[in-house]
Parts: structure tokens; C-alpha cells; sequence
């Protein structure tokens, strides 16, 4: 199962978050714990989290304090587009997108690609359920790969702050059994 991190004020603000270390925003907090009622009784063969505090935080509010940092599941590094909306970044390169140009200094969608193999190669290894917290972009090139996709396809892969979204097979064919679903208060 895929969650990414609750909300921060760089994600509400659409700013490319990769490496700055931004932490959650109160909203941001009250959806790792929502994350954490909608998993609640869940168990997992492994839980693996990006070592930055917005996604360490969100697996620590949703109970899952255990987590293990992997750096391989940080976020896309931006290089020069740190902290930019794409707005400002296509006023300088007209239809960029990270999924087709990367950054400059910083990741190509094919080295965010192998690292998404590493964390899959680890998941498949793990004998079980594996929860992962981690990045918009970073969990949508896992989704591409998981689907034997370019990493570049995880453009097709909407997904909103903690959310959940749970990769799967059907047979031996890897598929996407839910994507980008919302939490909310259990009634």
C-alpha cells in the first residue's frame, strides 16, 4: 500500500517539493492521522518510509512509528525547479514537465525510475503486505514501473496528499487494485 504524506504548504501551494525538508501543515497532520484510522488493525510484512520529516511525519501520526527511512524513496529532486511552480518554470521553457525533461541538477525521470526498482525490488522480496510513505512524484513513477511502464508514465497517475492507493496483482499480471483514494473520519 502507497500513502502519501499529508498536506505541507509547498504542496498546497503547487511548489516543486524534492529535497527541502518542508514539514506538515496542520491540515497536513490531521490527514496522517485519518491515514492511520483508515489502517487501523492493518498488518504489514514491512513499512517503509522517505526519510524526509513530511513523510516520516505522516507515518508516525498514522501510527506506524517503526516505519524505515529508505532513501531511495525520497522525492523527485528538483535541482533548479526546487520550490518553483511550473507556471514560473514554463515561462522560461514553454511546455516543460518534469516527467518529460527532468530537472536541471537534478533527476531524470529515468534515475527516478531506477530508484523506484529498488524500493519494488525490496517491496517483492518483503513475504508480504509492505506500506510505504512517500512523494507524489516519486510514488507515481512506482506505480509506472510496478506496471512495467517508463518511469515517464507516472505522469498518467494523479495523486493528492494522503491518499491511499494499493498496488497488486490479478494472476501474475501487476495491476493498481485502488489509486488516489481519499480518507475520511470513520462515522
Amino acid at each position: 500500500m502507497l500513502v502519501r504524506h499529508g498536506e505541507t504548504e509547498w504542496s498546497r501551494a503547487l511548489r516543486h517539493t524534492g529535497r527541502t525538508d518542508v514539514p506538515l501543515t496542520e491540515a497536513g497532520k490531521a490527514q496522517a492521522e485519518l491515514v492511520g484510522e483508515a489502517l487501523r488493525g492493518r498488518e504489514f510484512a514491512l513499512v517503509l518510509a522517505s526519510p524526509l520529516r513530511r513523510a516520516l511525519e505522516t507515518a508516525r501520526l498514522a501510527g506506524f512509528p517503526e516505519a524505515q527511512p529508505r532513501d531511495v524513496l525520497m522525492e523527485w529532486d528538483y535541482g533548479d525547479y526546487e520550490g518553483r511552480l511550473t507556471s514560473e518554470i514554463r515561462r522560461e521553457v514553454p511546455d516543460w514537465t518534469i516527467w518529460r525533461s527532468g530537472a536541471p541538477n537534478g533527476e531524470s525521470p529515468e534515475q527516478v525510475g531506477a530508484r523506484a526498482d529498488r524500493v519494488l525490488e525490496e517491496v517483492r522480496g518483503a513475504g508480504g503486505d509492505v506500506l510505504v510513505f512517500a512523494h507524489g512524484h516519486l510514488l507515481r513513477a512506482m506505480a509506472a514501473r510496478w506496471l512495467e511502464l517508463a518511469p515517464s508514465e507516472g505522469r498518467l497517475f494523479a495523486l493528492d496528499p494522503a491518499t491511499l492507493s494499493t498496488l497488486g496483482h490479478e494472476r501474475e499480471a501487476p495491476v493498481i487494485r485502488t489509486w488516489n483514494v481519499p480518507v475520511s473520519p470513520r462515522a
